[in-house]
This record gives structure tokens, C-alpha cells and sequence, in this order.
């Protein structure tokens, strides 16, 4: 029960305020998997459309954090251009394909350069020292991590690449449901217990070590990743 309290704790600050983005990412494509099947492509476009601009509008109207409020938006109507581009409702999920082949691609070129983007990610949201994470005994723990991304995101961008081959919209549509937001917590839960467990195999200072320059033996980070 501990574990799981302290994966609560851990996620509850990573995803704070998540709750709209998660909204504006999810409804506009409901939408438009449900016109699409019932009145066809051009219909399913602008009820998209015309839902992620009332989503974004409220949270202008609410002050909400204009990151928020205009990505969702954004990222509908850039879906559109490549729908119209391409001639066909699979074009809808093109953006997803690219962003995803960028994820797969940094991810490798950072553990290539050592300088992986877990840990790049963790330092954004932590704020821990930048030089903790390339320490030899706490770096290979963030590579290793990082390796994990890779291949999650890569098995994922291979199977809706293959359905956008075959222009298999629905299931596209079920996969960027299912393979999304779901699928990224579940990889961020496995990340985070095992990162923790192997900063623990390495032996390394934990943060408050490291900033307090304490000389080994090290007790080493019990918690956070």
C-alpha cells in the first residue's frame, strides 16, 4: 500500500491540471469518429472543428492556461489540412503518426548522446540539479528509461502506422483512445518503479547527496524519478 500511495502522490503532481487537456484531446476525436461513420468525412471535420473551438473558447472565457485552451484547437485544425491533403478521413490521425515518429526519434538520438530525455523530463519537472542526472552511477538508470520509451512508442507507431496504411479509421480511432493517454500512465508507472529500483542496483547519491557533496558510501534516491 505504500507503493501504490506514493505512486499516487508521485502522479498527482505530473498530472495536476491535466484533466482539460485530457477533455480537449479526447472529445473533438469522439466527434469526429461518430460523424465521420454517420454523414461522412467533410461533416465529421467541422463538428470536430467547430467542438474544439467551443472547448477553446470556454477556457479563454475561464482564464485557463491558453496551452490548454488553443492546443487542442490547434491540433484539430491541423488534423483537418492533412484530412484535405490526403483525401481521406485517415488523414485525420497523420499529426499523431509524425509526433510519434519525432518521440522515437529523440529518444534514440538522446541515449545515442547520453543525455537521454527522461532525464531532460524529470529535470523539468523536478528541478533537480541537471549535473545529478549524468552522474555515472544515476545516468545509465535514466538511459535505460529512456530505451523503455522508444520502444513502447515505436510498437505503438507501428501498429497505427499499419492501420493508416489500410485506412482503417475506427480502429485508428480505438487505438488513439486506448494506446493514449492509458497507455502513456501505465508506461510512466513501469518507468517510475523501475528507474527507483535501479537508481537503488547503481549505488549512486541520491539528490540531497548530491547537492550536499556527502562522499560514498551513498544511501542513494528512495523516491522520485
Amino acid at each position: 500500500m505504500s507503493k501504490i500511495k506514493e505512486l499516487q502522490a508521485e502522479f498527482q503532481a505530473v498530472f495536476v491540471g491535466r484533466g482539460t487537456q485530457l477533455l480537449d484531446s479526447f472529445l473533438p476525436l469522439l466527434i469526429f469518429l461518430a460523424a465521420n461513420l454517420l454523414f461522412g468525412t467533410n461533416v465529421a471535420l467541422w463538428a470536430a472543428l467547430g467542438v474544439a473551438t467551443l472547448l477553446a473558447a470556454y477556457r479563454i472565457f475561464q482564464r485557463q492556461n491558453l496551452v490548454y485552451a488553443l492546443g487542442g484547437l490547434g491540433g484539430v485544425v491541423l488534423a483537418a489540412v492533412f484530412v484535405k491533403l490526403n483525401n481521406s478521413a485517415a488523414g485525420f490521425f497523420l499529426p499523431g503518426l509524425i509526433s510519434g515518429a519525432i518521440t522515437v526519434i529523440l529518444c534514440v538520438v538522446s541515449v545515442a548522446l547520453n543525455r537521454p530525455v527522461v532525464a531532460w523530463s524529470s529535470f523539468i519537472a523536478r528541478r533537480w540539479p541537471l549535473k545529478w542526472y549524468w552522474h555515472p552511477k544515476v545516468l545509465p538508470a535514466y538511459n535505460e528509461v529512456t530505451i523503455m520509451w522508444a520502444v513502447a512508442f515505436a510498437a505503438r507507431l507501428a501498429l497505427e502506422y499499419w492501420l493508416y496504411q489500410r485506412q482503417a479509421v475506427g480502429a485508428l480511432g480505438a487505438i488513439k483512445i486506448f494506446l493514449g493517454w492509458p497507455y502513456t500512465i501505465l508506461l510512466l508507472i513501469v518507468s517510475y518503479l523501475y528507474g527507483v529500483w535501479r537508481l537503488g542496483q547503481l549505488h549512486g547519491p541520491s539528490v540531497e547527496e548530491f547537492i550536499t557533496d556527502q562522499a560514498p558510501p551513498w544511501e542513494g534516491q528512495k523516491r522520485g524519478f
